[in-house]
């Protein structure tokens, strides 16, 4: 595939995404706060495309850098209402293809370690508001910032899954067994629980992104 067919299909998809979540605010008449999850979990799974897409993680990279533009206007001028947040100070949307950007770089000859190197954020950063706010009873603030112990329990519990698959199931070196990518994805969400916990303005896209690099670069496999 040329890499040119790749940002084609690349950018198809992330406005397909959007497209989606649009379309559920307007007919199911869902809140951003959930749309906005969808396209992050929409989003987040391309990253098990992207190998088979592009050649090198450049011309994804030059993707990352203009979806990093256009969130930054919809933050400014909100014109994709699917994206947006209750927060202005949460740049959250400018960071994550930022986050992605910095993961294909650092681990593009490991296919198993990019993906999974994205998975916390993908999933158990999607997944923990929403969980928090069907179930969440236990709550604790960190400066301006409310979560529950329920939406960490989901992020963990959803991390670690998708962490763990992406080790095992994504083909490519290091070829890791199930057994073997058990305890390095503990590690990985028992260390980005944490750290999403205690992260404000959005800055959670980017801190557990770099936590779960540093530890899938210090691992033996």
């Amino acid at each position: 595939m040329t890499n040119t067919l790749g940002l084609i299909l690349c950018f198809t998809y992330i406005f397909a995404m959007i497209g989606l979540a649009e379309g559920l605010r307007r007919w199911r008449g869902y809140g951003s706060s959930f749309t906005r999850k969808v396209i992050h979990i929409g989003v987040g799974m391309m990253s098990w495309f992207i190998p088979f897409l592009f050649t090198s993680p450049w011309p994804f990279v030059a993707a990352c850098a203009a979806f990093m533009v256009i969130n930054l206007l919809d933050w400014r001028y909100g014109f994709i209402s699917a994206m947006q947040s209750s927060s202005r100070s949460n740049l959250g949307t400018v960071y994550f293809p930022l986050a992605a950007a910095v993961v294909a770089l650092v681990f593009w000859d490991q296919p198993p370690l990019m993906v999974a190197a994205l998975m916390p954020l993908t999933w158990g950063d999607g997944l923990a508001p929403v969980i928090g706010a069907a179930y969440g009873k236990r709550i604790y603030r960190i400066h301006t910032s409310t979560r529950t112990l329920e939406g960490s329990a989901g992020f963990f519990v959803a991390g670690f899954v998708f962490t763990w698959l992406a080790l095992w199931v994504m083909p490519g070196l290091p070829d890791i067994s199930p057994a073997a990518a058990l305890l390095p994805a503990l590690a990985i969400m028992a260390v980005t629980t944490l750290i999403e916990a205690v992260s404000i303005w959005g800055l959670d896209n980017l801190t557990v992104t770099a936590a779960a690099i540093l530890i899938l670069r210090a691992w033996s496999f």
